[in-house]
């Protein structure tokens, strides 16, 4: 029986040998899941033992990540906004820059009431599911193509207890049953279309990470050839399904800010505008339907 402190100690090395970057916070999530502590808990109690099954389950759980399985993946959760959510390999894992997204589309929508949000590539809803939850008088449609993707935004739904404001629909962008049902005249008009599509151009995803590489949705990740093409064929379409004044707004790629600006101003959108995250990269582009 080996003490709190000696084992965090052998997952750190564990990690920290497998090249993992995060190795010191890695090992210690994984410990703070595995055998529910937090910080305070563990400082006072450091060198008391560990019972065998949770030392056993948590050198399994760091030799799967020193294998570059995503965390969120090996503990099935992430937080977003603040919230909870449920992953896994079907999903892109929730990152902190995406809070810009959301962050800017609150402050865009603050006057308006009961706004009404359609999430463009949804994955596993946090986008959609953190801006219901911040307004309580907000209404949603999320839309994926991916059918393991919708599963586990639905599951994330009843997590958060969104059932009667949230709905998900499949589609490949407009082409599904839902929006030809609600075309022309009788169609639904949003007050935002918001969106994190994939936008990294093909060429360059064998580059990427391992852990994005190869356990995030390729499917989530290709932006066609120049990682343009969903912001080509969204904007060209959302004129169809936003109300007068209306806003369309896009996570992009910190190189993308003029590309992306420059495909909704041909598209008529006015008031475009690029919004840095945190460390001050192109994170965000809005307009706005005339």
């Amino acid at each position: 029986m080996r003490t709190y402190k000696k084992v965090l100690e052998d997952g750190i090395h564990l990690l920290d040998a497998a090249a993992i970057e995060e190795a010191g916070l890695d090992a210690w999530l994984l410990l703070e899941y595995v055998a529910d502590i937090n910080r305070a808990w563990y400082y006072a109690h450091m060198d008391e033992t560990v019972d065998g099954k949770t030392e056993a389950r948590y050198l399994e759980m760091c030799k799967k990540r020193a294998q570059h399985i995503p965390l969120q993946h090996i503990t099935g959760r992430a937080f977003f906004m603040g919230y909870e959510f449920f992953v896994d390999e079907r999903v892109l894992v929730p990152r902190q820059d995406t809070e810009v997204l959301v962050e800017t589309a609150l402050t865009h929508l603050k006057e308006c009431r009961a706004p009404k949000i359609l999430d463009m590539c949804t994955g596993s809803g946090c986008i959609l599911l953190s801006f219901l939850m911040e307004r309580t008088d907000a209404v949603g449609t999320g839309v994926d193509i991916s059918e393991g993707a919708l599963a586990v935004a639905k599951q994330n739904r009843v997590h958060l207890q969104l059932e009667d404001r949230a709905e998900f629909v499949q589609s490949d962008l407009f082409s599904g049953d839902y929006f030809k049902k609600n075309s022309g005249n009788t169609v639904t008009e949003y007050d935002m279309l918001i969106s994190n599509p994939p936008y990294i151009p093909s060429g360059e995803i064998p580059g990427l990470m391992e852990e994005v590489r190869s356990h995030d949705p390729v499917l989530a990740l290709d932006g066609k050839e120049d990682g343009l093409f969903f912001y080509r064929e969204i904007t060209a379409q959302a004129d169809k399904y936003l109300r007068a004044g209306g806003w369309l707004m896009y996570e992009i790629g910190c190189d993308q800010g003029e590309s992306v600006s420059k495909i909704m101003k041909t598209d008529n959108f006015i008031n475009v505008e690029v919004i840095q995250d945190l460390a001050g990269l192109d994170r965000v582009v809005i307009g706005q339907k005339k």
